[in-house]
């Protein structure tokens, strides 16, 4: 470890003593990649139950998308040290409003989309396998992280039309994404299919476990002190705020768009 040394540093609030360096086990990034995903014509999937709604519905549109979750998986590339693909599959929650009759009242119903892209990014080179007392029976592998950060997506369109020869009518969906439906997306044969165009922002990293060294100021004791709650319900309100923000519509300038 390198000797402790002490220094003055002009950055953050006041003259924050170095005191010592010290070896840390953290991530880090060795390759990342951001992308603007326009994801046309989507396919969305309906439990049995539902799909019947859909083959006699007149006309739909979208409301809302969320991701469920993300399955990454990460392969070396041939002939490339250092480089890995990664496999990575999006499953989305997609909700539409659903008019089975031009004056009826229309449904909600929840459906699955799913999209699958490949990146290759630089991961370094590893022949250490970690194993940890914390994690006994924790499989180590020598191969990088991939983490993706993904924001809300936006639904941008969505169409139902007849189905042809060439729609999947049976997909085979994990476990733990049919368990936030209604059932199995199977055991039937769709009349109508829906389709959605879906915009998304992602961040892809590639991460590996390393030793650093890093400048330690002191330790993170609290510089205030907790507040005694009151049993109050009316003491507790009066604390909070009022809302202005919630009551006016944010100026332009205040929207910070460019």
């Amino acid at each position: 470890m390198a000797e402790p040394k002490a220094t003055t540093s002009n950055s953050g609030c006041g003259n924050n003593l170095f005191k010592e360096a010290v070896c840390i086990d953290t991530k880090r990034i060795y390759d990342s990649c951001s992308a603007k995903d326009c994801l046309e014509d989507l396919q969305v999937f309906f439990v049995p139950e539902d799909q019947a709604i859909i083959d006699g519905c007149n006309n739909l549109k979208a409301k809302s998308a969320e991701i469920l979750n993300v399955y990454l998986d990460v392969e070396p590339v041939p002939f490339n040290k250092g480089f890995y693909s990664v496999d990575i599959t999006f499953f989305f929650s997609v909700k539409v409003q659903v008019y089975t009759a031009a004056s009826s009242t229309p449904c909600i119903l929840d459906g699955l989309a799913y999209f699958t892209k490949k990146v290759i990014l630089y991961g370094s080179e590893g022949n250490v396998r970690v194993y940890c007392s914390d994690h006994p029976n924790q499989y180590s592998t020598n191969m990088p992280t991939a983490c993706v950060s993904v924001v809300d997506p936006i639904v941008l369109s969505a169409r139902v039309c007849p189905c042809h020869d060439c729609c999947p009518c049976h997909v085979e969906i994990p476990k733990e994404i049919c368990c936030n439906f209604k059932g199995d997306f199977g055991g039937c044969t769709p009349e109508k299919c829906v389709y959605v165009t879906i915009g998304m922002f992602t961040i892809v990293q590639l991460e590996r476990s390393v030793q650093m060294m890093v400048p330690a100021y002191d330790f993170c004791i609290p510089d205030k002190e907790c507040i005694t709650t009151t049993d109050d319900p009316c003491e507790v309100f009066k604390a909070i705020k009022f809302p202005t923000g919630d009551f006016f519509p944010p100026r332009e300038q205040d929207c910070h768009c460019d």
